[in-house]
């Protein structure tokens, strides 16, 4: 039965099926077929915990993950990709002689990492998802730290910089774009500041559910790594807000949009799950107990008095309380350091990683590249029908709110590409300008689903 919600893509037998063959891969493997093979799953997954997230069904997505055992698997996935992108990703851009016929492999390999985030930050929301995470939480603590820090390095960025982020409305194209290695790059930036804001969303769930996870959570959160300092600074200087030529900016689904003063005044998203997350790690009682406040922190934490607007109160009334709080705060002085001795769990996930892999970066880059992110024209025909089959575009249009952009000049656009059914342009002008980058991935594509048609057919007869 489809979903009123888009679209089915895995029933749930199906979806069952697909948790149960996750496994986990050596870093050596990562690209390759067996490898490629799970990242489609994976979407699928995500896609249909998307859609069920939307339309408010059963999410038996999350169930699965959970009962299968398989949530150990998935934040294993991400952290490798993570230490993929740092370790060999520079390598095999620096490669002498590197020039494959197309960059999509690779493009993959970087966007692995937002697809199993984005499948997390859907499935976290819930309890039961954060409790089976067990000791692995600790594993994404870190992760959302390490996300959280980029956040606020971005911060401090150029203005040249960031105007350059704000220009780039357009979402990245997959297949037209991914054309060189510099673009690649573009890619990847712009990957990663939406990898970072899932890891805000990820981490005010995990604080949401922090009295069912093992204690050394809340100490990593909180002593460890001092969240609440470093959300502070991401209220100072909100790398998701941004002002060009007297028009004001702001990071909303996935991309940057002009918003007069009155909806600047409006709360996104993100900004809430900031406001929440302090909200919590601040008035909780448990926390309170744990932090161990000084005078850097204290002064650094009522800098928050002057964000706390009516506006603000309007729209998240409970932080009424936090005003309340930081008023008495600032008229108390911190208690006397503590001594105590702490045992706490240390994580291992990311660790075992680059231990297993310490001194053969260079080895598995080469390799890499020779097996898997330069490949033939033949292999690049069987990967297309492959992704064909993976991105179903129906339920995916189905999931998007906005009219879909010209990927030319980045306005609403009408009319499609015909061949290939997968790029979107605002007027002739615009597609005919971009035949020339369009054409290789528009054949690759349409000849995958011209295949694919003729087997159906065949099936039926």
């Amino acid at each position: 039965m489809a979903s009123e919600g888009g679209g089915q893509v895995l029933l749930p037998i199906e979806a069952e099926g697909c948790v149960e063959s996750l496994k986990k891969f050596p870093m050596k493997d990562l690209g390759g077929p067996q490898w490629a093979a799970q990242h489609e799953v994976l979407e699928k997954l995500n896609m249909q915990a998307i859609v069920n997230a939307s339309a408010q069904e059963d999410e038996f997505v999350k169930d699965f993950l959970i009962s299968c055992d398989k949530l150990t698997v998935l934040i294993y996935d991400l952290l490798l990709t993570e230490v993929w992108k740092e370790k060999i990703f520079p390598l095999i851009l620096e490669t002498d002689g590197f020039d494959p016929k197309t960059t999509f492999p690779l493009y993959m390999a970087l966007y692995h990492e937002a697809t199993v985030a984005n499948l997390l930050e859907t499935t976290l929301f819930y309890r039961e998802v954060c409790e089976a995470s067990d000791d692995c939480v600790l594993d994404l603590v870190d992760y959302c730290y390490r996300k959280l820090t980029q956040l606020v390095a971005r911060s401090e960025e150029t203005e040249e910089e960031k105007d350059e982020a704000v220009d780039a409305n357009q979402a990245v194209n997959t297949l037209a774009h991914a054309s060189s290695l510099e673009e690649l790059e573009q890619q990847d930036r712009k990957l990663n500041f939406e990898i970072c804001i899932k890891a805000v969303s990820m981490l005010r769930y995990i604080v949401d559910h922090l009295e069912c996870l093992p204690l050394s959570a809340m100490t990593r959160i909180l002593n460890t790594h001092d969240i609440p300092i470093l959300l502070v600074q991401l209220v100072e200087n909100p790398p998701w807000n941004h002002q060009k030529d007297g028009k004001k900016y702001k990071y909303i689904d996935g991309k940057w949009q002009e918003v007069d003063y009155a909806d600047s005044l409006k709360i996104t998203k993100i900004e809430g799950q900031v406001w929440l997350s302090l909200f919590q790690l601040l008035m909780s009682q448990n926390c309170m107990n744990k932090y161990e406040l000084d005078t850097y922190r204290k002064n650094t934490i009522l800098k928050l008095r002057s964000f706390l607007t009516e506006p603000m109160l309007d729209q998240i009334p409970m932080l009424g309380d936090l005003q309340r709080y930081l008023e008495h705060l600032s008229m108390m002085e911190p208690p006397a350091p503590r001594k105590e001795v702490i045992l706490e769990q240390i994580p291992e996930i990311r660790d075992n990683i680059l231990h297993t892999n310490d001194g053969k970066w260079k080895k598995i880059a080469k390799k890499q590249i020779k097996s898997f992110f330069d490949p033939s024209t033949s292999d690049l025909k069987m990967q297309a029908k492959r992704w064909a089959d993976t991105y179903n575009f129906d339920v995916i249009e189905g999931l998007l709110s906005d009219p879909p952009k010209c990927a030319v000049c980045g306005q609403d656009a009408s009319k499609r590409c015909s061949r290939c059914q997968n790029e979107w342009y605002c007027r002739r002008e615009c597609q005919v300008d971009h035949w020339s980058k369009h054409k290789q991935a528009c054949d690759l594509m349409y000849n995958s689903l011209q295949k694919i048609k003729e087997q159906e057919s065949k099936v039926k007869t």
